[in-house]
């Protein structure tokens, strides 16, 4: 084979997996430059030599964010994607081939080019019917029941002028201050970061439950409008009527008669987009007229009469100083650059995050490094490349340190995972701290302080554990610098008010490696006291849906601790609520005892966790996929047609709403 090929091949096959990354998984390892660049490079090898053409390369399709667990819905019109461009010379080639293709004058519509989940909204007289993601571009997921939750998107228009049946698209979007809000919870239960608002919100669409989509606060602009009977010839005024119909139509968007106008347009923006409350990475020009665009036409993959200019993720070069590595309440060990401070968007940045042990050795870092440093759409800055041409002979390789940063332990990594933990979970300082951490927040104890307060009574030697928070007098509070009677009382006041908590709040308070709200919830149904749940083994606890060989192992570890098991006596003397209460077991019957019951779609009369909760109340098994142990699917609207065609294939029974209601009757 030779180097040619191979190199294609290699190409081909990097792009894929970034594709994968992006739209299947909304992971990206890669920024979009760099993506752009790869693609780019891509196509041109394959036009100098087409004897290597291939029909599936990436550079043939649009990537998919298909996701199976959706119904697939073929687009009206086709969603194509936008060639991308990052020089003026690239813009200015753009606004000639135009000239040149109509013979004509035209206008240019510039509008910024928003950074979220493209979406496509029918509406028949006035009434939003359906909603679906770009997919492949010829078909897409129908996120309808969840795009009914983002209240920027009308569900009836206003007015009586819209046309009888069209489409209108545009971006599904998360705002920066609900997605801060957000990894900040993440951040506090020990969960993966999403990288920035687009995957963020992408995820978000996927949901199955809509009501996690409502909680979320998704926000929407949209920018083309399409159909047989549109108000106007113009993209601009289609957009206006828009506007007045009641969708949201974006303020900066601007009609430009020059070159020169677009090229202020965008000089405006690279900088005024710093300020906005959503993401954004470009700027999308298109050709005002839609007579003209259909004269101007489409390439395979792309319109003629439309562009997008990318704005270039703000980037720097700065020197690696040291790596020092944080430990949270788990154990688990994160490493973080220390750089020598340089000015990243409007920010002096001094440190980046490193993820793991394998992120370090991917990028082969030394102290003293030369490092590139980025921050487009992400929060947190990260290091994407090393200058290796500027290294010094005697720099040293950074090695991932092998025992505790604050106790010393020797670290332990479990099989199949990046992440490295410090075992010392009873005796390691920052992990007390963020189990009594965890233990205040809202989800949990609801207890008044953060980690600041944890940080004081930690310090004064006035807690070593949850347990001793209810011990704690508000005298002895009182005397720390910056604590005044009344904030100690309230603290305690707030302490002794939580032995109300129910049982299943108390469980995941506990702060078990692995044991989140919805595990422990589950837990507390199979095991309705601590005693039960301290005595189960590990087979008896895999038996519970969702629990697996992982989180069970943690919690027969946690139980057979002997400093753990004192803190939940102490606890238990305290008058914390260790068993489920009877209002709860009152209402558990054996209705659905022996009964394994897959859910899919939507439902109209509760919602999917509703229906969750009464299948385990009523002695009943939630499973995620259908098998031949499978007693019925509960099948809503949109149920995924992978699961139906296995119920059937399988003689699984299939009942709807009405039918599983008049089981628990």
């Amino acid at each position: 084979m030779d180097q040619i090929k191979q190199q294609i091949d290699a190409l081909r096959d990097e792009l894929n997996k970034h594709n994968y990354d992006y739209y299947v998984l909304s992971m990206p390892t890669i920024s979009d430059f760099e993506f752009d660049k790869k693609l780019k490079e891509l196509s041109d090898l394959e036009t100098q030599h087409p004897e290597y053409f291939d029909p599936n390369s990436p550079t043939q399709r649009v990537g998919s964010d298909i996701n199976k667990s959706f119904k697939q819905v073929p687009h009206k019109y086709p969603m194509l994607s936008l060639g991308n461009t990052y020089s003026k010379e690239e813009v200015t080639d753009f606004y000639n081939r135009v000239q040149k293709g109509l013979n004509d004058e035209f206008e240019i519509v510039c509008e910024l080019k928003y950074d979220g989940t493209s979406i496509s909204l029918t509406y028949v007289n006035g009434m939003l019917t359906q909603a679906v993601t770009r997919g492949d571009g010829v078909q897409g997921d129908d996120v309808t029941a969840n795009v009914r939750t983002i209240r920027s998107i009308p569900l009836l228009l206003r007015g009586d002028d819209y046309p009888q049946e069209f489409e209108i698209r545009g971006e599904i979007l998360m705002p920066w201050a609900v997605f801060e809000e957000l990894n900040k919870e993440r951040e506090e239960q020990e969960e993966a970061l999403f990288a920035n608002p687009r995957n963020a919100g992408s995820g978000t669409l996927k949901q199955q439950d809509p009501k996690i989509v409502a909680s979320r606060k998704l926000d929407s602009f949209l920018y083309y409008m399409l159909g047989e009977n549109l108000p106007t010839d113009g993209h601009y005024e289609n957009l206006m009527k828009a506007k007045e119909w009641g969708f949201k139509i974006s303020d900066a968007t601007k009609k430009c008669k020059t070159l020169d106008e677009v090229f202020d347009y965008i000089q405006y923006w690279d900088t005024g987009r710093k300020n906005l409350p959503v993401a954004t990475d470009g700027i999308v020009l298109k050709v005002n007229s839609l007579s003209q665009q259909r004269n101007l036409g489409f390439t395979s993959k792309f319109p003629r009469w439309a562009i997008a200019y990318k704005f270039q993720a703000e980037q720097a070069t700065t020197t690696l100083l040291s790596v020092s590595y944080q430990v949270g309440r788990t154990g688990a060990v994160t490493p973080v650059a220390n750089l020598s401070p340089v000015k990243l968007s409007g920010t002096t940045v001094k440190r980046a995050s490193l993820y793991n042990e394998d992120y370090i050795n991917l990028l082969d870092l030394h102290v003293n490094d030369q490092v590139f440093v980025e921050k487009g759409g992400e929060i947190i800055p990260k290091i994407t490349g090393v200058d290796t041409a500027k290294r010094g002979i005697f720099d040293p390789k950074v090695e991932f340190t092998k025992n505790c940063p604050e106790c010393g332990t020797p670290l332990i990594k479990d099989e199949g995972e990046a992440i490295y933990y410090c075992p010392n979970d009873t005796g390691c300082p920052p992990q007390i701290k963020g189990r009594i951490g965890h233990f205040l927040t809202r989800k949990a104890m609801n207890i008044a302080g953060g980690s600041e307060t944890v940080e004081h009574l930690y310090n004064a030697k006035l807690i070593h554990n949850i347990a001793d928070l209810y011990a704690l007098k508000w005298q002895d509070i009182c005397r720390l610098e910056r604590w005044a009677e009344k904030s100690a009382k309230n603290l305690v006041d707030s302490i002794h008010g939580s032995v109300n908590v129910p049982y299943e709040r108390v469980l995941y308070a506990l702060g078990i490696r692995y044991v989140g709200e919805t595990v422990a919830k589950k837990l507390a149904r199979a095991f309705p006291s601590i005693d039960k749940l301290m005595a189960a083994s590990v087979e008896e606890l895999t038996q519970v849906d969702e629990i697996g060989d992982r989180i069970a192992q943690s919690i027969v570890k946690y139980f057979g601790e002997e400093a753990n098991l004192e803190v939940v006596n102490k606890l238990r003397e305290f008058g914390l609520k260790f068993e489920l209460s009877e209002d709860v077991i009152a209402k558990r019957t054996n209705k659905l005892e022996g009964l394994t019951i897959v859910i899919s779609g939507t439902f109209e009369k509760h919602s999917r966790d509703e229906y969750k909760d009464m299948i385990e109340q009523n002695g009943g098994k939630n499973s995620g996929s259908i098998s031949s142990k499978t007693s019925y699917l509960l099948a809503g609207d949109n149920m995924g047609p992978a699961k139906l065609e296995k119920a059937e294939k399988l003689g699984v029974k299939i009942i709807g709403e009405d039918d599983f209601l008049g089981l628990l009757k």
